[in-house]
C-alpha cells in the first residue's frame, strides 16, 4: 500500500492505517528507536508512542512525505525518552553526533527564523550534495549510526567516513552563513 493510501486510512480513522504503517514502516522505526535507547522495551514503547501519536495527529496533519513525517516523530519521541532516561547522566552514543553538529547549526536562541524554514534550508544543502556524502550525513546525524555502522555500510574507513562528516558540516555551515543564519 502507498503512502497517500495509508494517509487516506488515518483521514477516515480507519484502524487499518495503523496495521499499514507497521507492516510498511514497522522496521525502519524500530531501527530510528534502536539508534537512541538501548533497552527492547524502551524501544517498542517509543515505537507504540509515535504510532499513537500519529494517530491523533493525522487529520489536522497532512504529512506530503510520511516515511520522513513518521520517522521524524519516531526520533524525537525517542530523543525524549533518552532525555528522561539518562537525566543525570550522559549517552555517549548520542550525544556524541549532536556535539558534532551543534556548531554547524545556528542556536535555537534565534528565534526570528522557524524550526522548518531551517530544517527546509538544511534540507535544500542535502539535496545539493551528492548521494554518498548526503547519505553518510544523514546516517550520523538523523539515523544516530556510528562511524563504524557507516564505515561497514558504505565500505569505507572510519577515517574518510569522518573526513566526509567534517567537509559536509563545513560546507553546511558555509551554506547555512550565505542563507543569512547567525553564528553569534
Amino acid at each position: 500500500m502507498d503512502d497517500a493510501s495509508i494517509i487516506e486510512l488515518f483521514r477516515e480513522r480507519n484502524e487499518q492505517a495503523i496495521t499499514e504503517m507497521k507492516r510498511k514502516y514497522g522496521k525502519l522505526c524500530y531501527y530510528v528507536a534502536g539508534n537512541i535507547l538501548s533497552q527492547r522495551e524502551d524501544i517498542e514503547e517509543c515505537v507504540n508512542s509515535a504510532y499513537y501519536e500519529i494517530w491523533n495527529n493525522i487529520p489536522p496533519d497532512n504529512p506530503n512525505d510520511f516515511k520522513s513525517y513518521m520517522s521524524r516523530i519516531v526520533r524525537n519521541i525517542a530523543i525524549n525518552r533518552l532525555k528522561f532516561i539518562s537525566a543525570e547522566k550522559r549517552n555517549p552514543q548520542f550525544t556524541v553526533p549532536i556535539e558534532e553538529i551543534a556548531e554547524t547549526v545556528p542556536s535555537d536562541y534565534d528565534q526570528s527564523v522557524s524550526d522548518d524554514v531551517l530544517a527546509d534550508a538544511i534540507s535544500r544543502f542535502l539535496r545539493s550534495q551528492d548521494e554518498k556524502h548526503r547519505n553518510v550525513f544523514i546516517r550520523r546525524y538523523w539515523l544516530g549510526d556510528s562511524l563504524t555502522q557507516i564505515a561497514e555500510h558504505y565500505g569505507m574507513k572510519e577515517k574518510t567516513v569522518a573526513t566526509y562528516l567534517f567537509r559536509t558540516r563545513k560546507k553546511l555551515k558555509a551554506f547555512l552563513q550565505k542563507e543569512g543564519y547567525n553564528y553569534e
